[in-house]
């Protein structure tokens, strides 16, 4: 048998074929919609959803409703783990292909009726119920939605370039982030602070059901992966692959949900407490702060590929170590920064951060997909990812703004994402390097 370097050189040279291009498409778009929609209500947590649908929480305590509505972003968390189960458990078994269609209709489907539920004014506390309902079914869609799109991506990957081709997934973060970021923009831009309010916060809702006629056409014209396809053709898959799972590849599992949390903690400060920190307690305008975190999600893009492709390189373990080395040191000086209450100053700090996000993001897909055996892969990262993010990000903007809040010192939040660093560093470091594993194994 060849030695695996003797494939790993020319795989980095030679074109992509149609397919793979297709593949890097399609997870790419679906990975961007899921996210879009999933950020969107987190934004709007922030900013308009606590006196609409809290109000009479909202009239006695704004504080409070703040705090209630940015932990409605982290219910959601709570039901990633049953999207990743039941997908996981289905797509180790039908396929990623049909997980990743069903996770994409429900995303947006739940999207869309967000953006035409009645307030608290119009029905009373039910609004905040089904609200919260479809935001578990949001939850619910992005728990299954992750380990397909990574897979999909990583197991069509020539063997020397499954980081860079495991981060476009991943750069469905940052671009889903800039998209709804953008039409959030746009939509403050273009109309007055009562008429946003009223009705200009859910176009961007709305806007979804464009968004997955989109995605549905890309991700029916893919393939199915072809290490899935090799284990239908040998039989391997298992009866059980969740107690399968939990029966041989526990430690696994631990080890990426923490390997996760940091990341997915800081994440979640970009993509909703900045907003709400910099328009609520700093007064900043709404337009720019919006713009800031724009310009603060292309790095995210940008280092997100790149720590992808240099994991190839020097490896994931490294990477990933890099990573959190540069968001630990960064964490002080951000909130310093922040707190000049100068815009510039404000997006300068999180594009600075997006650089240590990024590798310890990109890496991601292909080492999930290298720490597990194909017959419980999609269980695997699928469920690994979504208890990351319920141990980080879920309730990042809540604790931030709690924090803040008691302490009257922004940098305290940098020292609890600080203490989640060191945490997500030594889970890495417990990793044996996976960079070169046999995917069919």
């Amino acid at each position: 048998m060849a030695h695996p370097a003797e494939h790993t050189a020319p795989a980095t040279k030679r074109k992509r074929t149609r397919e793979e291009r297709k593949v890097l498409a399609s997870t790419l778009a679906g990975t961007t919609i899921e996210w879009y929609d999933f950020f969107i209500y987190a934004q709007a947590a922030g900013l308009v959803l606590a006196p609409l649908f809290l109000a009479p929480v909202s009239k006695a305590a704004p504080g409070l409703a703040t705090v209630i509505s940015l932990a409605t972003i982290g219910i959601s968390f709570l039901f990633r783990p049953l999207g990743a189960i039941v997908a996981g458990r289905y797509g180790d078994k039908l396929g990623r292909k049909k997980m990743l269609v069903l996770t994409l209709v429900l995303m947006g489907v739940a999207t869309a009726l967000i953006g035409a539920l009645p307030t608290y004014d119009d029905i009373g506390v039910t609004a905040p119920i089904v609200l919260i309902v479809l935001r578990i079914v949001q939850g619910f869609s992005a728990g299954g939605e992750w380990g397909g799109a990574a897979l999909m991506s990583v197991e069509h990957a020539p063997e020397g370039r499954r980081g860079l081709f495991g981060a476009y997934p991943q750069v469905g973060v940052p671009v889903g982030l800039i998209l709804a970021t953008g039409v959030l923009w746009i939509m403050t831009t273009v109309t007055t602070p009562a008429q946003f309010q009223s009705w200009g916060w859910r176009v961007p809702f709305l806007f979804s059901v464009v968004l997955i006629v989109l995605g549905y056409a890309i991700r029916r014209a893919v393939e199915e992966s072809p290490v899935f396809q090799e284990m239908l053709r040998r039989r391997r898959e298992s009866s059980a692959p969740l107690r399968d799972l939990f029966k041989h590849n526990t430690k696994q599992v631990v080890l990426t949900a923490l390997i996760f949390v940091a990341n997915n903690a800081a994440g979640y400060l970009v993509i909703a407490y900045f907003i709400s920190y910099g328009t609520g307690t700093l007064k900043l305008s709404r337009p720019s702060v919006l713009l800031a975190i724009v310009v603060g999600s292309l790095g995210w893009l940008v280092f997100t590929l790149y720590g992808g492709a240099l994991s190839d390189r020097i490896g994931r373990v490294r990477t990933f170590q890099l990573g959190y080395a540069l968001v630990f040191v960064w964490m002080i000086p951000l909130f310093l920064l922040i707190d000049t209450r100068n815009i510039w100053l404000f997006g300068l700090a999180v594009f600075v951060l997006t650089i240590g996000l990024g590798l310890s993001y990109g890496p991601m897909s292909a080492m999930y997909a290298e720490l597990f055996p194909t017959a419980v892969r999609y269980s695997g990262v699928s469920i690994g990812y979504a208890l990351g993010a319920i141990l980080g990000g879920a309730f990042a903007p809540t604790i931030a703004e709690l924090l803040v809040q008691n302490t009257g010192w922004a940098p305290s939040v940098g020292l609890y994402i600080m203490a989640l660093c060191v945490i997500s560093f030594a889970a890495v470091s417990a990793v044996k390097e996976t960079k070169g594993n046999d995917l069919n194994a």
